[in-house]
Parts: C-alpha cells; structure tokens; sequence
C-alpha cells in the first residue's frame, strides 16, 4: 500500500489526490504541485509558498486545504493559522472515506480505532478551545495542559473499549471462516487497486448488486456469494477492499482481518485497471501488501485480471492481447470487461482450471450403513458421486483441497487417487 514517489508521476499522483477528495463530495477548486527542496519544520512547505496558498485560499473561499503527504500535528495547526482554513493530510483524508464508506459493525469499528489512534497525536491542533481554559484548571502548567490531558485519556478509553469489541467480532470471524472450511466450497478471493472495477467483476459474476462506482473507494466492507460455475463447481466469491499507494499504516491494521481472508482462498483474483496510466504501478502496492500477508506474486493461486479493456482503442486492446498471450500458461491474465462481460467465460474457465489443480480427487468405499462417515465427508470434502456397486458397498468419489485430501486418506486408510 505503500508506493515510492519515483514510481507514479506527480501529475498521476496529484489525480489521485483529486480523486480522493471528490469521493467524499469535496469541490475542488484549485488543484496544483508545489516542487520540494527540503521539508521545512513548522510548515512542511516553503515560505513563499505558504504565503502563495494563503493568497488562493482567501481568493477562492475555500473551506479546507488537503495536502497530498504526511502532515504533523504542529505543520498542520501552523498552515491552518497561515490559511484561515481547514488542513488535512493525506492519512486524515483516507481516514475520512474509510469513515463514510464503512457499512458492517465490523468495518465501522476498525474505522473509528484508526481514526482514534490518529486524532490521539493530533491533540494539539485543540489549542484554539483549549486557551479558553485560561485561568481556570491546569493553569499551572500552561493553558490548555489540563483538557489535552483529559482529550487523551477519553481517547484512551475509547480505543480500549472498540479494541474489546473488535476481539469479539474477529471472534466470530474466526468461527465464520471456520465453519466455511467444513463446508468444501473453494474461495475466490478479489483482489486489487482501488477503482480497478473489482465491484463491478464480482457484480457480473454473481449477479449481485454490490455498489460500484467510478470512484476511489466505492466499497469497503468484504461480501461474499456462492457461484456456480459451468462444470458443477461452486465457489464462493469475496471482493474485499480496494489498495491504495501510502495507506495510513492504522489502517493496514485495522483491516488486516478483513484481508485475511485472501490468505485462506483457493484462488485469488488480481483485478487490475489496464487503462490506467500507471497500471503497472498500481500492481506494484498490491503486490507488496500481498507480500505482507505471505502471499508472493508468483503464487499458483494468482489469476491477473486485465479489466476495462472497454477503455481501449483497437490498437491498445491488440497490443494488451498479445502482450497477455506471449505469458507462460501458469502465469497468463485474463483480459476482461468487467462492463461489457467480454472475456468473463476466459476467466470463469480458468478459475475452473486453477480449481481442479489445487484439489485433488479420490475415490473411496464406504459401508452403506456408514451414515456418520458419509456426513463427515459431506462436511470435509466435495462429494462429486455415490453409486450402490453390485456387491453392495457404496462407491464414492470425493474432491478436497490437499489438506483435507490427506484427512480422508487417514481416515479411509490411503484409498486410490484418481
């Protein structure tokens, strides 16, 4: 999530700042790139450019600056008193489309303790109420002192009590998961920048009704369905929050837990936006927050999904074709429309094949009578046929994922594989 200035351009990244403030319906009015020598203590930028801003901001009105970098507490109250505006950095304005985007309790929860554990260093920028204090308590340390204290220390127990809550919600989490394991349905987990159509790819998927935009965070919070694929498997599909290049690092863990759930997927779904300039850029952050999670891009489970190929010309789509075809077979995306369905029965297919490698298919024989052993692997495996054979025991053929396979081995006592 994190990604080195050098690897997108300052008009690329100066975008996506815009587009970060329109997702929570911000006008913005002026948009600009200021060249950085040094970072200066009090202001983070220069004087003159100080003084320049200030000028922009009263001649235009406007009601709050954003800063496209990290901004300290004491950089920020400065060039708040410089510009007579509102300042917010680039983790406190991720901070705020988390905080209006989050749906589910769980969501909400991560949100509001990230947003804590920020505002708890930004305790000075109350200064302004806090010298109102003046005169009254903690006028022995110097104004203010005594409410900053008692800011935090609330902060404080508020972070204890959502920390509590969320262990019970990662509790039940933990069970769902466990609970979808008994039950032998692979999981596709997607993956991908934010705004890479990821929402829209699981809505042609699964026919579902999932919000999608073109916006940065659309979506937060995780959403799964069950899928039938052509050849009688079903899967079940998970798209999951988008990335983005300087995540706030509470927000990386906040929602570690949400994105554990790519570590238990059979197979992961790397959408991609082939039509954005800085593509390769993009696949750059994922992939380092997959690493994070112990997941390397070369991973058999990785499927790359070119998306919005709609956005082409004829001569890019060619050249993105060829491209994506001169890949060895193990390594080969799938070029799509998420929009326009084209090349969702490419993907549908290898997702079907990358299943069938991953899972392993045994044929056992089981004792008619045997019902508990038949329910067990019900719930362990995928039992794909039961026929009464003419001697009277029960042919059944099961698939697992390698884990499982070993399981009903053990239990069956090393039946043939098929």
């Amino acid at each position: 999530m994190r990604a080195s200035a050098e690897q997108r351009s300052p008009e690329a990244r100066l975008a996506e700042a815009v587009g970060l403030a329109r997702a929570i319906n911000l006008n913005v009015v002026e948009a600009g790139l200021v060249t950085l020598n040094d970072v200066r203590p009090a202001t983070y930028i220069g004087k003159g450019k100080v003084e320049e801003i200030a000028g922009l901001a009263k001649s235009l009105e406007a009601s709050v600056v954003v800063m496209d970098c990290p901004v300290s507490p004491v950089q920020q109250r400065n060039l708040e008193k410089a510009w007579n505006t509102k300042v917010i950095d680039r983790t406190g304005l991720i901070l705020e489309i988390f905080g209006r985007r989050a749906r589910t309790r769980e969501g909400a929860l991560q949100v509001e303790l990230a947003h804590l554990s920020y505002q708890k260093t930004r305790l000075v920028r109350a200064w302004t109420h806090l010298e109102r204090q003046r005169g009254g308590f903690g006028f022995l340390g110097g104004p203010g002192e005594t409410q900053i204290e008692a800011d935090r220390r609330v902060i404080e127990e508020r972070i204890a009590k959502i920390e509590g809550e969320l262990d019970k919600v990662k509790r039940t989490r933990t069970l769902h998961r466990e609970s979808r394991k008994r039950v032998p349905y692979p999981i596709v987990a997607l993956v991908g920048y934010t705004n890479a159509g990821k929402s829209t790819l699981f809505n042609r998927m699964t026919a579902a009704t999932v919000l999608s935009a073109d916006m940065l965070f659309a979506t937060l919070d995780p959403t799964l369905r069950a899928i039938d694929l052509p050849h009688g498997n079903r899967v079940i599909l998970s798209d999951t929050v988008g990335f983005i290049s300087d995540l706030p690092t509470m927000l990386v863990a906040a929602f570690r837990a949400t994105l554990e759930e790519v570590i238990e997927a059979d197979v992961i779904l790397h959408g991609r936006d082939m039509s954005h300039e800085d593509a390769g850029a993009q696949s750059r952050d994922v992939e380092k927050v997959l690493d994070e999670l112990g997941i390397a891009a070369t991973d058999k489970r990785m499927i790359e999904v070119w998306n919005k190929i709609d956005r082409l010309d004829a001569e890019g789509r060619d050249r993105l074709v060829n491209l994506a075809e001169r890949q060895p077979p193990e390594r080969r995306p799938v070029v799509v429309s998420a929009v326009t369905g084209e090349g969702i029965d490419h993907l549908i297919d290898a997702i079907e094949t990358r299943i069938g490698e991953g899972r392993q298919t045994l044929e056992l024989d089981l004792d008619p009578a045997d019902g508990a052993g038949l329910s067990w692997l019900y719930r362990h495996s995928e039992v794909l046929s039961k026929d009464m054979r003419d001697d009277g025991r029960l042919a059944v053929t099961v698939r697992a994922d390698p884990k499982n396979a070993d399981m009903v081995r053990r239990k069956y006592l090393a039946p043939h594989v098929d």
